[in-house]
């Protein structure tokens, strides 16, 4: 029977090490006398050893921006010469993230008591996938662990920037629209009563536009907070519903690959997570029926995923990889050309990166292009929705003036 996990603890310490300069750090263990006798071990005498309450810090979360600083510090580190356990140390203690902190901390625990590194990341698999483990096995076998962190570093940068690139042209026009949709409702339920009561003592008719304003305004004040119950009630649902079924998140995905404009974003983003995967993971010295595997899960995109898992078995029954690609009706056939030329000439890992760098670039330049258009559609939309209820509410006073 495996031996129970023992519980650690965050603990905080001060002492002074072999030259009698005052040091500190935190780290992971089961108890305090653990972390003294580890402290001994490293030629440090502790001073004070606290043990850090959890019930009031705030933990944070760790994000995968996180995960790929993580990489890139502990490929460093182990190029200069850095001992993993000592690496673990140094980049855990100074981490601003406590969640992340902790999660190093704990990751140094398991490794120094002989677990290996890739078994010790296996055991958080919401934060390293199986292509992070896969590739770190397959570094920790070959006796090259800095070279494919290194490529892993290079990977989880490259892979966040163009996240970060599509979330950031897309957060200023949904955070204007949200502003847009609050500033209408406030006019609707506080401003628009003003000018109804206004519009009272005219003894004339109002125009139709005015008078759908009225009623529109009429609604949110008598309706308005069930409104805002359903819309709230329907995004949870939507999301709760999101995270427990697959199918509505392959149907999503598919029309937000035949959206204009965005799809085309979405489906180069999806191509170029597909090429540097397969770039990193081939590189690695992984076969390619394997990597695959671990390729499908990078995607970021079901139709994609399934597309992959299906050339996988394709190839594995000895079709080549560019067939594969070809039957599956996804890939451009520039893309295809590429990795039938890197299949032929044994580059493959070098021809599916230059691959990876275009639509990268591409991504980039799309995503520049989709922020220019959508700031004047932006603005007219604005002009629409405030606009029209300023011209709604003077249309009467207008109307006024042309009788007196």
């Amino acid at each position: 029977m495996a031996e129970a996990a023992v519980k650690q603890f965050p603990f905080s310490w001060e002492g002074t090490d072999s030259t009698g300069k005052r040091v500190k750090g935190k780290t992971v263990a089961a108890d305090e006398a653990a972390v003294r006798a580890e402290l001994r071990r490293q030629g440090v005498v502790p001073i004070r050893v606290r043990k850090q309450s959890t019930l009031f810090q705030k933990k944070g979360t760790v994000t995968s921006e996180d995960i790929a600083v993580f990489s890139r510090q502990l490929a460093t580190m182990l190029a200069a010469g850095i001992p993993l356990v000592q690496a673990f140390d140094i980049v855990g203690s100074g981490h601003e993230n406590p969640a992340m902190a902790e999660l190093i901390l704990s990751i140094k625990a398991d490794v120094e008591g002989g677990t290996a590194l890739a078994e010790a990341l296996a055991k958080h698999p919401l934060y390293f996938d199986d292509l992070y483990v896969n590739l770190v096995e397959a570094g920790e076998q070959a006796g090259a662990l800095e070279t494919l962190l290194d490529k892993i570093a290079t990977y989880k940068e490259k892979t966040e920037a163009i996240k970060k690139k599509i979330k950031k042209a897309l957060f200023y026009p949904a955070a204007v629209m949200v502003v847009a949709i609050v500033v209408t409702t406030i006019l609707l339920i506080f401003v628009i009563p003003e000018f109804e009561n206004l519009f009272q003592g005219f003894g004339a008719d109002l125009p139709a536009f005015t008078r759908m304003v009225i009623g529109l305004s009429e609604f949110m004040r008598a309706q308005g907070l069930l409104v805002l119950i359903a819309v709230s009630a329907l995004i949870f649902g939507y999301l709760w519903l999101k995270k427990r079924s697959r199918r509505l998140r392959e149907i999503q995905d598919r029309i937000s690959l035949k959206l204009p404009i965005i799809g085309a974003i979405l489906t180069k983003a999806a191509i170029a997570r597909f090429a540097r995967t397969l770039s990193t993971m081939f590189s690695a010295g992984v076969p390619l029926v394997e990597a695959l595997e671990s390729v499908a899960g990078a995607t970021g995109n079901i139709v994609y995923e399934q597309a992959v898992l299906q050339m996988k078995d394709e190839v594995a029954t000895g079709q080549r990889l560019q067939r594969a690609m070809h039957n599956t009706e996804l890939f451009p056939n520039m893309v295809i050309q590429m990795i039938a030329v890197g299949e032929e000439s044994g580059s493959l890992d070098e021809m599916s990166g230059k691959v990876a760098d275009f639509y990268e670039e591409d991504v980039d330049n799309a995503v520049d292009g989709m922020s220019s258009l959508l700031e004047p559609l932006i603005m007219a939309i604005l002009g629409v929705l405030v606009g029209g209820l300023v011209v709604a509410m003077y249309l009467p006073i207008f109307k006024m003036g042309q009788v007196i």
